[in-house]
């Protein structure tokens, strides 16, 4: 076990594979003895006490005033929101839905959910029919919510949203000084009963539990959205161990280093936010500079970003590569980013000469890992000297494996080299989703987690992402279920069958789009049918921007619709669409390689375009060859 008033050390640990092996070689009672979350930030406390947990900016400005929780205020305010929830009726196997931006506020409510009951965060983007059947799917008696806002709608989502349930028995709304509007009683619902989470939280006991439970690691602690769709949400259970795991892990990854400074632009709902920049952040001791309620999508903090990380001397920073893309069009101009030394990628592929260009750009190194949400955000973690092209080794007290599948059963294991499936099985691996049906096929033989995605590991255990075996449209990060814009498709009374796609995108990765087949006699336009699925699809971000029409759906030799065959059409046309708005005339193909996934091949007859066809192509996270 690290002993955190130790650190620094020296030299970084679990930086080979042979380091893990020696790692694992200790009980894992021993290196990670804590069980819960409440438990992390209970002896963070002890130990940095009043030193800052938190700064919020509010509106990101460079000079505005900053507001400070410390490490001490954080484990008051997790324990008071902990017997609030407590003293409404929620114990051990209780929801608490919460439908928060980014503040200081959310943390309190995830950590002190946990501490009483299960925790459900919400994206506040959802529309209130998504947001009621996530309510309703967690069987939720208590709301966490942005208070009534000129700035937002989340409350009124919310009370539509809960109109709609009949778990829910309670609304804390937090009211943010500059952001929401202050504090009335609301008459919007009869039967709900509505408070103010801020004077709420003030009267409870700060320091222990009122419960005085004993949380067991193998309770759930939290059930996090995952997709699904609409009418029947996935959520994934992770238990209190899960979270403990990857905060205590922390500890040993960053003992080399100080105490230091991190950015906070993800969203809170998301399971990398929440974990990696919420608990495992505060059992390190690090600062957390959250950017705004809306992160990275402020205009305001996004201007300001490179005097934001002057400013507060940060070191690190996570992102999403569209959020990386973004950045790389944000003059520094005089800003001193010196402190800045390791931006962390993650949630979609990022292209590798992009990620080339960016490290040479701002001098600093970009790591890629690998997980999801069902792994607690991990399953692999850049090393130092990470080999290019791969997302790092797998974590300690886990295991990765490759391997063939039919159905639940595997064929084949793969060597070295070999392309398959990635397995894996380790602390980190949620104890499955919460309905029955939704683990059918996601368990293999003796407890493996499929992950739905293709990979090969190389000699020294690092492993290298290939593909997708499952159907996610992964735009920006965000995941994506084909069902949501195939379901309403296919109930359009002109569509014989659908399929949809992720749309090769410069700046989100991928962008939804499907291919229709119309019926015979049917002159339905695009428009009418990207129309038809606004009004039917709750989760805007999976409106299809692109229809396209064809005459039949490719097939498999059983009958089934090939979706590669389509995604290798859309890669060929956008690139050909690209080079030619740049009047670049090339030749495009298209190939599925076992190893690396969709290979996008263009060839030129001049050779002085190559240079400006790989400046065009970087961003795109398909693999390419230039000839």
């Amino acid at each position: 076990m690290i002993d955190m008033t130790k650190i620094p050390l020296d030299e970084p640990v679990l930086e080979t594979i042979e380091s893990v092996r020696s790692f694992e070689r200790i009980p894992f009672k021993e290196q990670f003895p804590y069980t819960n979350s409440y438990q992390i930030i209970k002896r963070s406390a002890e130990l940095f006490g009043d030193s800052t947990a938190l700064e919020f900016l509010l509106q990101g400005k460079i000079d505005e005033q900053t507001q400070t929780t410390s490490f001490k205020e954080l484990a008051h305010r997790v324990t008071q929101t902990a017997n609030l929830l407590n003293s409404l009726g929620i114990g051990p196997n209780d929801a608490v839905s919460i439908v928060l931006p980014i503040l200081p506020q959310t943390h309190f409510a995830i950590w002190g959910a946990q501490a009483a009951g299960i925790s459900n965060p919400i994206n506040p983007l959802l529309e209130p029919d998504h947001m009621s059947e996530i309510i309703g799917a967690a069987g939720s008696k208590v709301i966490i919510c942005l208070g009534q806002s000129e700035h937002s709608d989340i409350w009124q989502k919310v009370i539509s949203a809960s109109k709609e349930t009949r778990c829910v028995e309670t609304i804390l709304g937090v009211h943010v000084p500059g952001l929401c509007d202050p504090y009335t009683e609301s008459k919007d619902l009869s039967k709900t009963r509505v408070l103010d989470f801020n004077t709420s939280i003030d009267s409870m006991n700060h320091l222990t539990l009122d419960s005085d439970r004993q949380i067991d690691s193998e309770q759930i602690a939290a059930y996090f959205h995952t997709g699904g769709t609409t009418g029947r949400p996935k959520l994934a259970q992770l238990t209190h161990g899960n979270m403990a795991f990857l905060a205590q892990l922390m500890q040993v990854y960053t003992a080399h280093m100080d105490h230091h400074t991190v950015l906070c632009g993800l969203p809170l709902f998301h399971i990398y936010g929440c974990i990696i920049q919420g608990v495992a952040a505060f059992a390190v001791g690090y600062r957390i500079v959250l950017m705004t309620p809306s992160g990275f999508r402020s205009p305001v903090a996004m201007g300001n970003f490179w005097k934001i990380i002057e400013r507060f001397k940060v070191k690190q920073v996570s992102a999403v590569p569209t959020v990386l893309t973004a950045l790389a069009d944000i003059p520094v101009g005089d800003s001193d980013i010196s402190s800045l030394t390791n931006v962390n990628s993650g949630a979609a592929p990022l292209s590798h000469p992009f990620e080339l260009s960016f490290e040479k750009q701002y001098e600093v190194e970009i790591g890629n890992g690998y997980g999801m949400t069902e792994t607690t955000a991990l399953i692999s973690r850049a090393p130092i000297e990470q080999p290019p092209g791969s997302v790092g080794m797998r974590v300690p007290y886990s295991q990765i494996r490759i391997a063939h599948l039919d159905g639940d059963k595997v064929i084949k294991n793969c060597p070295v080299g070999e392309s398959g499936v990635i397995l894996v099985k380790g602390p980190q691996v949620f104890k499955g989703y919460k309905v029955e049906v939704d683990n059918t096929n996601a368990w293999i033989e003796d407890g493996w987690f499929n992950t739905g995605d293709l990979g090969y590991l190389d000699e020294d255990d690092c492993l290298y992402l290939s593909g997708r075996a499952k159907d996610l449209i992964i735009r920006g990060g965000h995941n994506i279920d084909p069902e949501l814009i195939e379901e309403p498709l296919m109930s359009h009374s002109e569509i014989a069958s659908a399929i949809a796609i992720g749309l090769p995108d410069a700046y989100a990765g991928e962008l939804p789009m499907a291919y229709a087949v119309r019926k015979p006699g049917s002159n339905v336009s695009e428009a009418e049918l990207i129309k038809y699925c606004e009004e039917r699809i709750s989760e805007r971000a999976a409106v299809p921007k692109r229809i396209d029409f064809i005459k039949e759906m490719p097939l498999t030799a059983v009958g089934k619709i090939f979706r590669p065959t389509l995604r290798q059409k859309i890669a060929e046309e956008v690139v050909e669409q690209s080079l030619k708005s740049l009047n670049i005339n090339v030749s495009v193909t298209s190939d599925i390689e076992k190893k690396r996934g969709l290979i996008v091949s263009i060839v030129t007859t001049d050779s002085a375009d190559k240079e400006k066809i790989a400046e065009v192509l970087k961003p795109y996270t398909f693999n390419t060859n230039i000839s």
